[in-house]
């Protein structure tokens, strides 16, 4: 079979990046897979099944030109399907370049989108964190774009379930194929000297969506009894500016370590060296990282977003808490703080689900070239 992805992750460029590794085993499945994305110039990088198209433009000039240059490699290279990372910007580039061809549109959907808090920027509990614009933009353009597939990725049931349920039998049938996680862990990471004795980590990207504010503001309301509570914080983003003016403004910026971007390996080596792991995103599609906290051995607390519901349960493997409530994330700290008992069952809890939901997860190349497949039996 011949697929073309269409990306904007320029990580694939890199062929020592394990995001690089990772298509070559989509194509080795595929037959002959060809990705085309932004990038910083005007190249062609072939390793085997695997072509990588890089076009220098920005976003606008992706929607205007795109298009028309990823139709011509259907022609050219007799393209079956193309598949999209997203169902917004980079779906709507897909579904242009296939109109008029014989190709069929897959998509892959990593995004809750259909979750209330795609667009809600608080609650009466929580200050507001604001959310893009964009993102109201991105549901219309889903709206017209996901009608329009012959096949569906999606990375957990939260996503498949709110497709079927907003689109009904308007579209294919969305099929979970998780995102891969590695079982191995890497060597454990000694934490950043800080001044507290019991260590939360977060590791995202520091965006809006991941509502860190919730974390500091949780921290900030049980310092006084608890100052031996602190945060260490690994990712980079547009936020952190404005993390570090709220830490102050909560009187707690002693009590919060900014790591910045780190690798996944030293990401997860650092995981291991923590007394807890806690999340307050307001969406996920997936959770990646609560599964990797679930392999450090160390407790959660999480939000109810991606998976947790579906491969962790709440109270039984991970403390969960409502979105935009960071007295509910408060409590679960404490309890964390004072019954080690519970930590340590937690943490036993977690892994064990974790590697359960791996080992059946597996083999994902050979189950997305699958999906490409059936999607190419219903093409236009």
């Amino acid at each position: 079979m011949n697929a073309l992805f269409v990306s904007s992750d320029q990580k694939i460029l890199d062929e020592t990046s394990s995001v690089h590794a990772r298509m070559q085993e989509y194509a080795k499945e595929i037959g002959i897979l060809h990705i085309v994305l932004r990038g910083k110039k005007k190249e062609v990088v072939s390793s085997g099944a695997l072509t990588v198209h890089s076009f220098p433009l920005g976003k606008i000039g992706a929607l205007l030109f795109l298009p028309k240059e990823v139709r011509k490699l259907i022609k050219d290279h007799s393209i079956e399907v193309v598949s999209a990372q997203d169902p917004f910007e980079h779906g709507w580039i897909a579904l242009k370049a296939v109109q008029g061809t014989n190709a069929a549109l897959h998509l892959q959907v990593h995004t809750d989108f259909l979750s209330p808090w795609f667009t809600k920027s608080h609650s009466l509990r929580s200050e507001t964190v604001r959310m893009p614009l964009l993102n109201k933009v991105r549901r219309h353009i889903a709206d017209r774009v996901i009608p329009k597939a012959q096949g569906i990725r999606v990375v957990s049931e939260r996503i498949g379930d709110s497709l079927r349920e907003k689109y009904g039998a308007g579209i294919p049938d969305p099929v979970v194929i998780p995102i891969e996680v590695p079982k191995e862990m890497p060597a454990p990471i000694e934490l950043t000297p800080h001044n507290f004795t019991f260590a939360l980590m977060a590791a995202s990207r520091l965006e809006p969506e991941k509502r860190i504010e919730d974390i500091l503001t949780a921290i900030a309301q049980i310092n006084a009894r608890y100052p031996s509570v602190g945060l260490v914080l690994v990712g980079g983003g547009s936020e952190r500016k404005k993390l570090e003016a709220h830490a102050r403004r909560l009187k707690i910026e002693n009590k919060v370590v900014f790591l910045g971007e780190k690798s996944p390996e030293e990401t997860r080596g650092l995981m291991q060296s923590a007394h807890a792991f806690i999340q307050a995103s307001a969406y996920e599609g997936y959770g990646r990282s609560l599964v990797e906290a679930a392999l450090a051995g160390i407790p959660i607390i999480t939000t109810d977003v991606g998976i947790v519901g579906e491969v962790f349960e709440g109270y039984t493997e991970v403390l969960s808490a409502p979105v935009a409530d960071p007295a509910a994330l408060a409590v679960h700290i404490v309890g964390l703080v004072e019954d080690q008992q519970a930590r340590k069952m937690l943490a036993i809890g977690a892994k064990t689900v974790a590697l359960r939901h791996l080992e059946a997860s597996e083999g994902v190349p050979a189950r997305i070239a699958q999906n490409l497949a059936e999607a190419t039996k219903t093409r236009y």
